[in-house]
């Protein structure tokens, strides 16, 4: 049996910290903008679909970086991407500050998707930056990797979760302008904080990494990578303009105060429901017994998991059809129910985070890491796109329908998966 000596140990336990303290500063910034974006221009009068143009962007930047940036991270070193991502935020928020009220509908859609399209760039690059970096780090054997990935993972969504609430709270308390320029002074301070302070711990690039080594051979990770795509689909096709708008419909009496309220509320739900996420994410090596349990069995778990969430939003989509219109019970039975989604969905997040991990090897780690999250990125375009657009021409009902088709694919990909 190896063991790891104690002062590389802590060398990489304060880079696994540093890391994950630039990530949380960044995912917080992150849910501010989506919430302060999504409400801001819905009071605009912004369509469904128009709203969902403005996140296209952000997604299609999700790919293409993806692809790519596993190969950056390979050639020029993990610490230079995540370097990069934070800075890229800082701009993207003080290039928002720029949009003129002045300026026509088309040109509006166009610049916030340009600076969407950035911070998408910016996010990518900051998490396929941290979750490499934990493959490298942790501490082999005894469920280690497991945990580190699901408390990176599971601390990350709780902290976007808080990030939804400031959105909305600095929209209603300070505007539009003001909560932007604020939220790029804190994140420049954390970078500079990080640039300054990253310890030793994080590897350096190979000048002979090959682009061409990101498309992945391993036949477990492009399954992997295919029940991902789906399995953000289906939340992201009701969570990006759906329920919000649904919500704001329900909340919402039209008056300046009323309008207040319902940002508050909404807000606090999309906050509560990424908190639990991120709450249920971080204890699933505890609720699935990883310590005591092999590859094998949570290849086997995966499959399970997603097989039980598609219940949930085909009970929704039939409770919504039944309503017609919205209704206090149908509200009460939506947030309960997708709440429960939500806790399914991330052990269903959890498990994957750790097999891709789990499937890679030490020396392709950011080329397997990158094509998955590429694969992520593409599921969670195509539920940007499908949230606007189901629920333009279905509404709620047509969104949660969409979703449960999404999840039976996703089941699909991890019924597909093997132990290594």
């Amino acid at each position: 049996m190896t063991t790891t000596p104690p002062d590389r140990a802590d060398r990489g336990l304060a880079a696994y910290i540093a890391v994950t303290a630039a990530y949380w500063a960044f995912m917080l910034s992150d849910g501010a903008l989506r919430m302060l974006v999504l409400l801001h221009f819905h009071g605009l009068g912004f369509s469904p679909v128009q709203l969902a143009y403005l996140f296209v962007l952000y997604e299609v930047a999700g790919v293409v970086t993806n692809l790519s940036a596993g190969w950056i991270a390979a050639r020029f070193g993990l610490a230079t991407t995540l370097y990069t991502g934070l800075g890229l935020q800082v701009l993207a928020l003080v290039a928002l500050t720029r949009l003129d009220p002045g300026w026509s509908l088309g040109l509006s859609v166009v610049f916030v998707m340009l600076v969407q399209g950035a911070s998408g760039v910016a996010k990518d690059l900051a998490k396929m930056s941290a979750k490499s970096a934990v493959k490298l780090l942790a501490p082999k054997g005894d469920g280690g990797l497991f945990r580190w990935v699901a408390l990176l993972t599971g601390s990350k969504n709780a902290v976007k979760g808080l990030g939804f609430l400031l959105g909305t709270a600095l929209l209603a308390l300070a505007g539009f302008n003001a909560a932007l320029w604020g939220m790029a002074a804190v994140l420049t301070v954390i970078l500079a904080a990080v640039l300054i302070g990253m310890p030793p711990g994080l590897p350096a690039g190979r000048k002979d990494a090959k682009f061409r080594e990101v498309l992945s051979k391993n036949r477990n990770i492009n399954w992997l990578s295919f029940s991902r795509l789906f399995l953000f689909g289906a939340r992201d096709v009701w969570f990006v303009v759906g329920i919000p708008i649904y919500f704001y419909a329900v909340l919402s009496d039209g008056s300046e105060a009323g309008n207040r309220t319902a940002f508050f509320l909404i807000g606090s739900f999309m906050a509560g429901w990424i908190v639990l996420y991120g709450a249920v994410q971080a204890s699933a090596p505890k609720l699935l017994r990883a310590r005591t349990r092999g590859e094998a069995a949570m290849v086997a778990a995966a499959r399970g998991w997603a097989l039980a969430l598609l219940p949930i939003p085909l009970l929704l989509a039939l409770a919504a059809g039944l309503a017609g219109t919205p209704a206090p019970w149908l509200t009460g039975l939506l947030v309960l129910g997708l709440l429960v989604f939500g806790a399914i969905f991330a052990v269903n997040s959890a498990l994957h985070s750790y097999l891709i991990l789990a499937f890679t090897e030490d020396s392709r780690v950011t080329l397997d890491v990158g094509f998955y999250y590429m694969a992520n990125a593409a599921g969670r375009l195509t539920g940007t796109l499908l949230s606007g657009l189901s629920y333009q021409i279905g509404g709620l009902p047509l969104c949660l329908g969409t979703a449960a088709a999404m999840v039976a694919l996703s089941a699909l990909g991890a019924g597909r998966l093997r132990p290594a």
